[in-house]
């Protein structure tokens, strides 16, 4: 199939002159820092950090800094997270809303997490606020996680975190008002009894074990996003100090949160990028397929055969014909080159950005213990009961101001 060179320039001058018309109302992408700035929270790790990364930045740092013992810098970098999700949770910002549109990627968003993302932060965050001696505000944190699990429009969905249920009421047990509540909900979750408040437990601690859920995208165009779950090795620990044998049984499982939580309003948005990029991209090939078949009709016709005294045959080209269909194919060609470019220019991935040294399972024990130092072991072990030697460690629980619960932090993932 032959294409008239005639009409080729027309086609490609109107698909520019559509094109840039139309890119007035593309999306800018956000900008990504290049050169150094002044580090946020002066932490010169943050200097590259662009501010759509920099709250993924700051739960990954707060984290490892929870691990390493280093709980000023945890709180640092929690408080900042949380300051910067509490205006975005009530409502998109200008780089969300651009994420909205069909030629900006969800991932140019300011990045807050999933659910289960913002729920650590505020538990993580509770259990800082819980070590400095605030259980009240610690509680207002595990609200604030259960709030941010729950689906406050709707209320398709309600918070169905064990452990959050049983802080809650154990804070309002230790400033000697009614947790019963919040412990009956805790049961109703497990489905099976818990161990009964005790307010003169000093010592909490909080185990971690498994490696949480990595998002991946899925669908056609990458516009559905999912999960990866990895079978964590270890699925119980021990703690055994003084003469206390602490068990630590999973009480949550994010890789559950993530799965079960439901679907997003982002989600019918790339859907509709999808359908949307799906049908530029079949019109532009009719379009196309359409312009070159009329193209090629348009040159027949503007041919004839003749035989000269020689009976030799010749083509005579008559150009004064089939000016309306040569407009038609203009125009197919051009909507068929614009409707590949927007198809092209559509963004329709998933959001995989992930906070990803998260655990999978949570669970947690109190004790009483007299003040001084109490050296402990702690072992984890795997799916069949069995030791696993290489995670096994010694600790130390320090057991000081009375007037304040210590709080003990213990992960199997690396700091």
């Amino acid at each position: 199939m032959r294409i008239s060179a005639r009409i080729l320039p027309p086609v490609a001058a109107a698909a520019a002159s559509l094109l840039l018309a139309g890119c007035e109302t593309l999306d800018e992408p956000a900008a990504r820092p290049t050169a150094p700035r002044t580090a946020p929270l002066g932490d010169q790790r943050l200097v590259f950090t662009s501010e759509r990364d920099l709250v993924l930045a700051e739960y990954r740092l707060a984290a490892s800094a929870l691990r390493a013992g280093n709980y000023t810098d945890a709180r640092e970098k929690l408080d900042d997270a949380l300051r910067r999700i509490g205006g975005l949770v009530s409502g998109p910002d200008d780089a969300a809303r651009r994420a909205r549109g069909l030629f900006t990627a969800e991932r140019e968003k300011t990045f807050i997490g999933e659910p289960y993302e913002r729920v650590m932060a505020y538990y993580y965050r509770g259990l800082l606020y819980w070590r400095d001696g605030q259980p009240d505000n610690a509680r207002a944190c595990f609200r604030s996680a259960q709030f941010m699990d729950s689906d406050a429009e709707s209320d398709s969905f309600k918070s169905d975190y064990v452990l959050l249920d049983y802080l809650d009421g154990l804070a309002s047990a230790k400033l000697a008002a009614d947790g019963s509540a919040a412990l009956a909900r805790a049961e109703k979750l497990a489905k099976r009894s818990l161990p009964p408040y005790d307010p003169q437990a000093n010592v909490l601690c909080f185990v971690e074990f498994g490696r949480g859920p990595r998002k991946i995208a899925a669908g056609e165009y990458g516009e559905k996003l999912r999960f990866k779950v990895e079978p964590s090795r270890i699925r119980s620990a021990t703690l055994t100090v003084a003469d206390h044998n602490l068990h630590f049984l999973p009480w949550d499982n994010l890789s559950y949160q993530a799965l079960t939580r439901g679907g997003r309003v982002m989600d019918h948005v790339l859907g509709n990028k999808a359908v949307f990029k799906k049908g530029a991209d079949t019109v532009g090939d009719l379009a196309l397929v359409g312009a070159a078949v009329a193209a090629d009709n348009i040159y027949k016709e503007k041919r004839r055969v003749e035989t000269d005294e020689k009976g030799r045959k010749r083509i005579v080209r008559e150009e004064d014909k089939s000016d309306g269909a040569e407009a038609a194919a203009i125009a197919l060609g051009a909507i068929g080159v614009i409707s590949k470019i927007a198809s092209a220019a559509t963004e329709t991935r998933a959001d995989t950005r992930t906070w990803d040294n998260l655990p999978q399972y949570l669970s947690f024990a109190a004790l009483k213990l007299p003040p001084g130092e109490h050296p402990g072991i702690l072992q984890f072990y795997d799916a069949d009961g069995r030791v696993v030697a290489d995670l096994t460690r010694r600790v130390n629980l320090t057991v000081g101001d009375p007037t304040k619960d210590t709080v003990a932090i213990f992960s199997e993932l690396p700091r």
